[in-house]
């Protein structure tokens, strides 16, 4: 067997909800019949719902990572996890997917690590960028959205089709005012993406503006390593109306998320304008509905649901910049199943 050596590898990162996992689906609908891929996700939220989304495609090998960011709290996880997808899957090339408040410059290091230097090829960072994201102080003053910019070599300005003229004009400006300039600035709709801009080769002199700015994480995340660690949510079996609960904090921002039993049915309707009227930062759900299996996908107040293939049960993640009453909530989501 020969020896694994220069993997393509790209970065694929932007803040919530800018699109990630769209233009990576889009990316695997433009992979060679003949190679194989490996996808790493990482999620800040507890359960993963991003894999659930993404296209089931020959030649591909997706693996998750939940409950924080890979540059920080699992950290030590993207390392082993690396080692064994590549050791296992052998592929063509690695995509990886941070949260989207995980900063890139903790995994580029491990990619340019002794560890990864000759087994990986670092291409193009891609950071997508939702134009409106800039007239939302809590986000474009946010460090991680900023230096997700700064380390990017190429920019997407994507969902140009739900911003207002002056929001994509000023996120053109904006783009061109960094320094050292982007290899490329374009506009996108629905995350498309050219595969061909993943052979772009690494700029040398990107650097953080910010490059402590998950210190805190990263130590917390240390001092837990010799812990013992519960049994993982998705080893678990929910039971009809008892759904699985977990939460987390970190990197300014409070998650929580569960998982529904699969014989759990929901009101799709009322279960959907509730959700649309919860003042969150982010919320991603799957849900056996009345009227199918639906995906729920809002980032503030720009949502879409849609058909999906997923089957195995309900989940959602939502993200907060704020506590919530978390126990209050899963009741009002309960009160959405069927027969309840």
């Amino acid at each position: 067997m020969s020896k694994l050596s220069n993997i393509p590898t790209n970065i694929i990162t932007g803040f919530l909800g800018v699109g990630k996992t769209t233009a990576i689906n889009s990316l695997l609908r433009q992979k060679p019949e003949d190679e194989s891929w490996a996808i790493l996700v990482n999620e800040f939220g507890q359960i993963g719902i991003d894999q659930t989304v993404m296209q089931d495609v020959d030649g591909i090998a997706i693996k998750e990572l939940v409950g924080g960011c890979i540059c920080c709290a699992l950290g030590p996880a993207l390392t082993s996890t690396l080692t064994t997808l590549i050791r296992e899957t052998r592929p063509n090339r690695l995509i990886i997917e941070p949260t989207g408040i995980g900063h890139p410059a903790g995994i580029i290091d491990s990619l340019l690590s002794d560890q990864f230097r000759e087994v990986l090829d670092l291409r193009s960072v891609i950071c997508l960028l939702d134009p409106r994201a800039l007239s939302q102080q809590e986000v474009n003053e946010h460090p991680t959205f900023q230096d997700q910019l700064n380390l990017a070599d190429i920019v997407l300005i994507n969902k140009t089709d739900l911003a207002e003229p002056e929001q994509l004009k000023s996120a053109h400006s904006f783009t061109e005012q960094l320094y050292p300039a982007k290899q490329q600035v374009l506009d996108t709709i629905h995350g498309e993406i050219s595969i061909s801009l993943l052979d772009h080769m690494r700029s040398d002199g990107l650097s953080s503006q910010f490059p402590n700015t998950h210190d805190q994480e990263r130590i917390a995340s240390e001092a837990k390593e010799n812990t013992p660690t519960p049994p993982l949510l998705f080893q678990l079996q929910p039971q009809p109306r008892q759904p699985l609960l977990k939460s987390a904090t970190g990197n300014g921002m409070h998650s929580c998320g569960w998982v529904f039993a699969a014989e759990d049915r929901f009101t799709s309707t009322a279960l959907f304008e509730y959700l649309n009227k919860l003042d969150m930062q982010r919320i991603k759900g799957v849900f056996h509905t009345d009227k199918g299996w639906q995906f729920y996908n809002r980032t503030q107040d720009d949502t879409t649901v849609s058909p999906i293939a997923y089957r195995r049960d309900s989940r959602v993640e939502i993200i907060s910049v704020q506590s919530e009453n978390w126990q209050q909530i899963e009741a009002e989501l309960k009160a959405f199943i069927i027969g309840s």
